[in-house]
């Protein structure tokens, strides 16, 4: 992404076109909603300008620069508009803080997506002109059209040999619309059934109704029919080698979904209850592992894997000692070994598939998962999260802790 100097931010807040530009004075009233409409505004890039869209915080409307006291809070607000789950699929962005004639200002700075439409609390957000809008009918149909001509995620490619009748059409009306849009947008909703799919990119478009792979992943039918290794593998191990003997086995197939409340309905009945009698006048009683710290992983298993070119599961091992949890594609993007699960490198890539997984509520935000697990294994008292990451594969092991014995 270009950095842009002192001067040119000038001469942006002196001569940009309307709608490339959003001012806020502070962030006061109604600022951090409106900061958001314009952040999604800005990714779907109507006019297809192709370059960033800026806000300015300590600038009026009238493009007078005021200024403000810029503290390291105020940024993290505002770069937390990108993870914290209401603006989908994440947009690219970034938030410094600048002196600007003398004065501080807050500068977020919007790239276009390549994977419109960008929707903020189920509502897709353009400009025309200095006005942010709402999206009708015949501009989802642009985004869409313009999302096909970038595609860049394998996620939202489409599967040439899959039609609408591969996908679970009640769950995509009954369950995923409700909360991917607006009760508002629904009540006034024109869009035929073929829309509906195309703008939520459930299929690639109104004029090439198949489905795309995050269509096929989340809505379809039988998945593996189109893309075989999408699914989990889970294994109970009574040992604590591969060689020991299995008590549970399942590939757990359908669609995510399904998948993630399969695996749920797995990892809670395996989760034992663990009595102590000896350490105190009143019997405790704890699980092996906190479950959301599990679910945490391997839900982002499910989410960050690759999908392409591999018939490769995630692997979900659950040994007397450990929970091993493996997922296909190593590092991606800005995420390397070396930064693998600090909060501020993230990256995605499958970023639709990610909005979607938010939709239906399995990802509250973005980014924090690994954070959430390792806070909720340390206050447990089980070891510090390991992480294998290398070309092919990530391999997540959440270490057990010693259990008195049971009673």
């Amino acid at each position: 992404m270009r950095h842009f100097t002192d001067t040119e931010l000038l001469q942006i807040i002196e001569f940009n076109e309307a709608d490339c530009v959003e001012f806020k004075e502070s962030l006061s009233g109604d600022a951090r909603k409106e900061i958001r409409e314009a952040i999604c505004a800005f990714a779907n890039d109507l006019p297809n300008y192709e370059k960033p869209g800026f806000v300015f915080i300590g600038v009026r409307k009238d493009r007078t620069i005021v200024g403000l006291s810029v503290t390291d809070q105020l940024l993290l607000q505002l770069a937390d508009m990108k993870t914290d789950g209401n603006i989908v699929p994440p947009p690219t962005l970034t938030v410094e803080k600048r002196v600007l004639e003398g004065k501080e200002v807050a500068v977020v700075k919007v790239e276009p997506s390549d994977s419109p439409p960008v929707r903020f609390k189920g509502t897709i957000h353009i400009r025309t002109g200095p006005r942010r809008d709402i999206a009708n009918s015949q501009d989802e149909r642009i985004l869409t059209e313009k999302r096909r001509h970038k595609d860049a995620f394998f996620d939202i490619q489409p599967i040439p040999t899959s039609d609408i009748s591969d996908l679970n059409l009640i769950q995509f009306e009954h369950e995923y619309l409700p909360q991917a849009f607006a009760p508002d947008i629904l009540d006034a909703n024109d869009r035929t059934l073929e829309e509906q799919l195309a703008v939520t990119k459930m299929i690639a478009s109104v004029d090439e109704p198949v489905g795309t792979v995050m269509g096929i992943l989340v809505l379809g039918k039988n998945p593996q029919d189109f893309l075989p290794g999408a699914y989990v593998q889970f294994l109970k191990i009574d040992g604590n080698d591969l060689t020991d003997e299995i008590l549970d086995n399942e590939a757990i197939r359908g669609a995510i979904p399904d998948q993630i409340r399969r695996l749920d309905d797995k990892l809670i009945a395996h989760n034992r209850i663990a009595v102590d009698i000896t350490s105190g006048p009143l019997e405790k009683r704890t699980a092996l592992y906190p479950i959301e710290a599990v679910q945490q992983i391997t839900r982002n298993a499910i989410m960050h894997r690759t999908y392409e070119a591999t018939n490769a599961p995630v692997h979900v091992y659950w040994y007397k000692d450990r929970i091993e949890v493996l997922s296909p594609g190593g590092a991606f993007g800005s995420v390397t070994a070396a930064n693998f699960g600090n909060p501020r490198f993230a990256d995605y890539r499958n970023p639709n598939l990610a909005e979607a997984m938010r939709t239906l509520g399995y990802v509250q935000r973005f980014g924090v998962g690994i954070s959430i697990a390792r806070r909720l294994l340390q206050e447990s008292g089980h070891p510090e999260l390991e992480f294998e990451v290398v070309d092919n594969h990530v391999l997540a092991t959440i270490i057990g802790v010693q259990q008195p014995e049971r009673t």
